[in-house]
């Protein structure tokens, strides 16, 4: 039997792509806690053939970006909804500390940080995702923040979700 060479229409049927959502109040766990949760949940999918779609904010976002850059191969893009200099101080430190291991960074360009801006930002990652990674406030089942906004979004497209409340 001979091997025949992938082809780039192969390995792109192959390769996930996971766009990841999650709160920004992640305080109330250490982050060797949250270390965890990543290994179990976006482990088994963070292999070299994958790439993550993270938002560029403070909370899940920047924890989930230093566990990927620290603990996979997989390709990494940064999206924000204006530019990475209107994103808070920790998320830039974040995006600056694994620019080495970032893929790429979206801008989208929104003038205004506003709500709308931001679901802009979430439903641009979901629309080029296989599947979703939902990081939810503990309590918050079904809530309105932007996170259940993103696992909603992607349910209405019929794309699997995996939900760690946190």
């Amino acid at each position: 039997m001979q091997l025949q060479e992938m082809t780039t229409y192969d390995t792109e049927l192959i390769m996930l792509a996971v766009a990841i959502t999650g709160t920004r109040e992640t305080a109330h766990h250490e982050p060797a806690w949250y270390g965890e949760q990543f290994s179990r949940y976006l482990g088994p999918w963070a292999t070299p053939d994958a790439h993550f779609y993270i938002g560029g904010a403070r909370g899940i976002d920047s924890l989930t970006l230093l566990w990927l850059a620290g603990n996979s191969q997989s390709s990494i893009t940064i999206v924000v909804p204006g530019t990475v200099q209107q994103q808070p101080a920790d998320a830039r430190q974040a995006i600056e500390r694994c620019r080495d291991r970032i893929d790429e960074v979206v801008e989208l360009g929104a003038v205004g940080l506003r709500t709308l801006a931001y679901h802009a930002r979430n439903e641009w990652m979901v629309d080029r995702a296989d599947a979703v990674a939902g990081f939810p406030l503990t309590g918050t089942e079904g809530g309105t923040s932007g996170t259940w906004q993103t696992i909603n979004y992607a349910a209405a497209l019929g794309k699997p979700r995996l939900i760690v409340p946190v």
